[in-house]
């Protein structure tokens, strides 16, 4: 059957049944605790060090429990996490506008396009409040109003201000204070941090996680560390595309090995296209750039009305010019969620109405907000934001519209995990950005930053409390740990010695550009069959002719890379499956045949209102976790 088989279905077993609102509550109440005195005994691996898992690694060793922290890049500060940039949501409702935690529940479900588990998203609603609090308790400096609280902004897909911001450098200022945290806990002992060090496989032992293999990549040195039970937070795959706003390192290796090892993998083909992203400038590119969500609070989008129009924006008076989504959503404006306003770019541009080189692009306007707020308040607003767009573009966008293009930005996908963010390996726990819990098929701006600090900083200690509390841990057998180490260095040494002539570098390009023309934006039967023919034959060709030059017993950033690729020409067929397997459109997964008159995504809650886990074998496995909605009902997504 179209490369895989169905398997039983599975089941999140860990969220209690009853009322919505009290199921967390009842959740820690019924958890094991670890004596505080008991704590220091039990070692824990956490794999990432951005704003999930540098604040989970501080949490767990606040709370005694002995820490071992990794991260590829030199320093916790250098985690992608720093470079989100608009803001994070909490249901504080300081503006009184109506905002709630169920609000922002039944935001958070309807945006993900019904694909999303509720008990976890209303946990998530109701953490977020508490996030705040901390983060200013840490001296995080959020923007302030004239009387004195935090400011907060709109963000697509709601319409409520419930968006926390700092500048236009929020991830930044959060990492630090997770950051700082951290630090407080490596100071004081707690925290073993090993920087500049990669996970390149998973331990399991008696069917439990008990440690990881990893590899400085300053010396290349091989190193077994064991403990009693590992965190994963070590973000999303975007990066399989070649082109995206992720920063450059982030890769899936180490939730690709766990997957190997046995951690299902649900949703894979969730991606998230972000609709403001500066445009590609040339085959030279090997990153994109993400303009700030919370432009869209501002600035307006647009187009000229007559296709082919070669005129500059300044040209073209305001009745020939098209603000297609204030046209087509009335209601939500500029401020549609992230995948309605990524298609519709697409769709105008498609047509024939797209700006700039190739027409590959729509204008992002202030002229209306300077006009009307003036020139400093915009400045405030979003300074920063404008400075980096004229440092890329050579573009001033105090005087011309911006322009933008949507590209590859997160990924709702990731490891399953039930309500304890557990994946199905006993004592594997997956947070942020690495899981696929609370986003459904399409991610709400904002809900980053939200749902990586709620999994570190208050759900995952209460969760591994229960683990260690409940779990009696023998020894490793040595056997198990050799046959780990023997088969992560026979892969490095594999890859050496291919000595091809391709870099990873041109895999990487060729996977990432069949990826975004099958499986991005718009995907349908034919590519996806297309792309699953062409996947494992670019595979194939990947270790037959792939070239790495130096050794693996030193800084090679060569064989970083190469590792990372193998790794992604992986990943990329079970994308495609998953994507040719959903038979439906929702969210990010947008399938040509499954569309309504108005071009909108349509869903078949009838046959896939489901999380698709896949089991890792010769032929993947698909297992299905039906989705029960009691407390919101899933109905057709409007924004007119």
């Amino acid at each position: 059957m179209d490369g895989y088989r169905v398997g039983d279905p599975i089941a999140d077993t860990k969220a209690p049944a009853g009322p919505l609102e009290n199921r967390w509550d009842e959740r820690k109440f019924a958890a094991k605790l670890v004596n505080p005195a008991n704590r220091r005994r039990h070692r824990v691996i956490v794999v990432g060090t951005g704003l999930a898992g540098g604040s989970a690694g501080a949490t767990l060793a606040e709370q005694g429990y002995h820490v071992v922290q990794f991260c590829f890049q030199d320093s916790p500060r250098r985690a992608h996490s720093v470079a989100a940039q608009g803001g994070i949501n909490a249901a504080k409702n300081y503006r009184n506008d109506g905002d709630s935690v169920y609000r922002l529940f039944h935001d958070t479900v309807k945006g993900g396009d019904f694909r999303a588990r509720e008990s976890n998203v209303y946990r998530l609603a109701q953490v977020s409040a508490q996030i705040i609090d901390q983060a200013v308790a840490q001296g995080v400096p959020f923007a302030r109003e004239y009387g004195g609280l935090l400011d907060t902004r709109s963000f697509g897909g709601v319409q409520v201000q419930r968006t926390f911001y700092a500048r236009g450098q929020t991830g930044q200022q959060l990492l630090i204070g997770a950051y700082q945290a951290l630090s407080r806990q490596i100071d004081a002992g707690t925290v073993e941090l090993h920087a500049r060090t990669e996970m390149l496989d998973l331990i399991v032992a008696d069917g439990r996680a008990r440690g990881i293999v990893a590899r400085d990549l300053v010396t290349g040195e091989i190193t077994t560390h064991l403990a009693d039970a590992v965190v994963l937070a070590t973000g999303g795959y975007g990066n399989v595309f070649y082109l995206s706003t992720n920063a450059k390192g982030s890769n899936a290796t180490a939730i690709w090995r766990a997957h190997k090892r046995g951690a299902y993998f649900a949703n894979p083909c969730f991606t998230q296209i972000h609709p403001t992203c500066i445009p590609r400038s040339g085959e030279h590119q090997s990153k994109l750039t993400l303009m700030s969500e919370s432009l869209r609070n501002d600035g307006r989008i647009w187009v000229p009305k007559r296709s082919g129009d070669t005129r500059s924006s300044g040209e073209i008076p305001e009745d020939e010019r098209d603000y297609y989504l204030e046209r087509l959503y009335p209601s939500f404006g500029n401020l549609v969620p992230r995948d309605i306003a990524s298609r519709a770019a697409k769709n105008v541009c498609d047509a024939g109405f797209g700006v700039g080189p190739g027409g590959l692009g729509v204008y992002l306007d202030f002229a209306d907000a300077i006009a009307r707020l003036g020139r400093p308040a915009v400045e405030a607003r979003y300074g920063n934001l404008f400075d980096m767009y004229q440092r890329i573009t050579a573009e001033d966008p105090y005087a011309v519209p911006m322009r933008i293009y949507p590209a590859i930005h997160y990924t709702m996908g990731g490891l399953w995990v039930d309500y304890d963010l557990q994946s199905t390996i006993p004592g594997l726990f997956v947070i942020g950005e690495a899981n696929f819990s609370d986003h459904g098929a399409n991610r709400l701006g904002a809900s980053a930053l939200m749902q990586g600090l709620a999994d570190g900083y208050f759900v995952l200690p209460a969760t591994v409390n229960d683990y260690l509390g409940s779990t009696r841990l023998g020894d490793v057998p040595d056997a198990d740990i050799r046959q780990v180490e023997t088969e992560v260095r026979e892969r490095i040494s594999r890859l050496l010695a291919v000595r091809g002539t391709r870099s990873a570098d041109s895999f990487h390009r060729e996977l990432g550009l069949l990826m975004w023309d099958h499986c991005g934006m718009s995907r349908t039967r034919e590519g996806l069959r297309k792309a699953l023919d062409r996947v494992p034959e670019l595979r194939a060709e990947f270790w037959r002719d792939v070239r790495v030059p130096g050794g693996g017993a030193e800084f090679n950033q060569e064989l970083e890379k190469a590792n990372r690729v193998a790794d992604f020409l992986e990943l990329a067929e079970l994308m495609l499956l998953d994507a040719l397997a959903r038979e439906e459109s929702c969210g990010g997964h947008f399938r040509e045949e499954h569309q309504t008159a108005e071009g909108e995504a349509l869903r078949d809650d009838e046959n896939f209102a489901f999380v698709a886990a896949w089991e890792y074998g010769a032929e993947p496995v698909l297992h299905r976790e039906n989705l029960v909605f009691e407390h919101v009902h899933p109905t057709q997504r409007s924004y007119t």
